[in-house]
């Protein structure tokens, strides 16, 4: 595991940030693994429903690496890309940083993950995705 010290993406901006609180940690002060793994699916599924113009469901987890641990006062930065589109389906890229003890100079990448998401309808059946114009 890498410790370099990395800056977060001056290209673009995050699709979510937020500060781990005790309650998401264990009694270590080491934040859950399924909090960090929620919050990207939360950060994914942002793009996935602006490129789908509504509804989504997470259909498949491709990959999930946790490169770094995250600790109680981090200020995480969701950063996300769609990476591949189906007739349905939308392949999103997340990264996400941490700013330790919310220092932009103490910046590590902690999680790295692929996720597919589908286009759902009201009554949660896939749909084609819209035409981009």
């Amino acid at each position: 595991m890498s410790t370099a010290l990395i800056s977060i993406p001056k290209d673009q901006d995050p699709v979510l940030r937020v500060i781990p609180m005790p309650g998401d940690a264990n009694m270590h002060g080491d934040v859950f693994g399924g909090w960090i793994m929620a919050q990207v699916d939360i950060g994914g599924s942002v793009l996935a429903s602006r490129r789908a113009q509504g509804r989504v469901a997470t259909v498949a987890v491709n990959s999930f690496t946790f490169k770094q641990p995250v600790f109680v006062g981090d200020l995480l930065s969701v950063y996300a890309k769609i990476i591949k589109t189906g007739t349905t389906s939308i392949t999103v890229e997340v990264e996400v940083y941490a700013e330790r003890k919310l220092l932009p100079d103490e910046t590590v990448k902690v999680t790295e993950a692929t996720l597919t998401y589908v286009a759902t309808d009201d009554q949660r059946r896939s749909r084609p995705l819209p035409l981009i114009e």
